[in-house]
């Protein structure tokens, strides 16, 4: 191959690998639980999160880690804002048993809310904002 060929190719390779790594952050956020919270039915104590999603929406699959464990997957509804979020921030619901749910994430920096499937039956819950 010429010269120019390979600096083609190793131009183009770069854009490709750039544009994917852009992508993937573009799905992810944080998530700052400031007390035990019941995510997907599983209790989550009290810790900072990555949240990251998967899917074009309405219905993402999102999952939460901790260091590098997976703690909880499940589906949730991705709306945009007007807006974008000022902070990473959740909502939460108060259970008749007094625990806390998880019902929405908003990604700080974004438009980007992601609505807990499992929650938008239970939607007469109290809800709770926490930023």
């Amino acid at each position: 191959m010429k010269l120019s060929e390979v600096s083609i190719l190793l131009i183009g390779s770069a854009l490709v690998f750039s544009s994917a790594a852009l992508v993937a952050d573009a799905n992810k956020g944080k998530l700052h639980l400031q007390d035990t919270t019941i995510v997907d039915g599983k209790p989550l104590n009290r810790g900072s999160y990555t949240v990251e999603w998967t899917g074009n929406g309405p219905t993402v699959q999102v999952t939460l880690v901790r260091g590098k464990q997976t703690v909880a997957t499940f589906p949730a509804h991705i709306t945009e804002q007007p807006t974008p979020n000022h902070d990473d921030a959740h909502a939460s619901a108060t259970e008749p048993d007094g625990s806390s749910r998880l019902t929405v994430i908003y990604i700080g920096g974004k438009r980007t809310t992601l609505e807990l499937e499992q929650n938008q039956a239970n939607s007469q819950s109290g809800m709770s904002d926490s930023k």
